[in-house]
């Protein structure tokens, strides 16, 4: 399942593409405040291209751009609010959303939160670390990803999956260098965010088809509110 959560399946897929828009949609124009030219403003650039891979409508990423930077009136105002706690099975959970009203969403996480455990801040956190993840594609046939991982300095790496992308995780405050050095080593950039790994994982092994089930279930729904920008799970594979 990997640090970061995402729905399994074509039809969830297909499902979740509305979902992905409204992310990066929040992501361009949280980016936009540091100004609407993606030539001039790096982090921008990255989260367009992003949304220009996965066929975002060209007008609703202009629109988030210039939301974003005050161009259609007041600036969008977001807060970045981190909730932790449990799914079923003590599978610990880390959840980023980005919301305009921090109380609707305190209570929509209370709900969600009764089919596991909410915990206070602190609780599960230590153990995860805050790191950050970088997606690639390689930009040439037998690019090696443990050189380039060594050479362009991220901590470690998750072998290519099956669309391709390989996940390089580096220090939180290396995100930016490691990712402006890849494409030196034979890698395209598709998305670097900071995020959340667990330092010890639940061994799916040990939970039985059924418990799993519960926790896909307890994870989806989590993923299916409107505010929620990420969510990370401490469950190994």
């Amino acid at each position: 399942m990997g640090a970061q959560w995402k729905a399994k399946g074509k039809a969830q897929a297909a499902d979740a593409r509305g979902k992905l828009f409204g992310r990066l949609a929040k992501d361009i124009m949280i980016a936009a405040r540091n100004g609407a030219d993606p030539a001039a403003n790096s982090r921008l650039r990255l989260v367009v291209e992003q949304a220009r891979k996965v066929s975002m409508p060209k007008e609703t990423l202009e629109r988030a751009i210039k939301k974003g930077a005050g161009l259609l009136g007041d600036a969008v105002s977001f807060e970045r609010v981190v909730y932790e706690g449990f799914a079923p099975h003590q599978v610990p959970v880390m959840i980023e959303v980005l919301t305009d009203n921090v109380n609707r969403t305190a209570s929509e996480m209370r709900v969600l939160f009764r089919k596991g455990q909410q915990g206070t801040s602190g609780s599960v956190s230590w153990d995860f670390d805050h790191v950050g993840f970088i997606e690639a594609e390689p930009a040439q046939a037998g690019a090696d990803a443990e050189l380039a991982a060594i050479e362009a300095g991220a901590q470690d790496f998750e072998p290519a999956d099956e669309d391709g992308v390989t996940v390089f995780i580096t220090e939180a405050t290396d995100l930016d260098l490691v990712s402006r050095a890849l494409p030196a080593h034979g890698f395209t950039v598709v998305s670097a965010k900071l995020g959340y790994k667990p330092k010890n994982p639940v061994d799916p092994a040990n939970l039985s088809a059924e418990q799993l089930e519960e926790v896909e279930t307890f994870l989806g729904a989590i993923d299916n509110n409107d505010d929620v920008q990420n969510v990370f799970v401490g469950l190994a594979g």
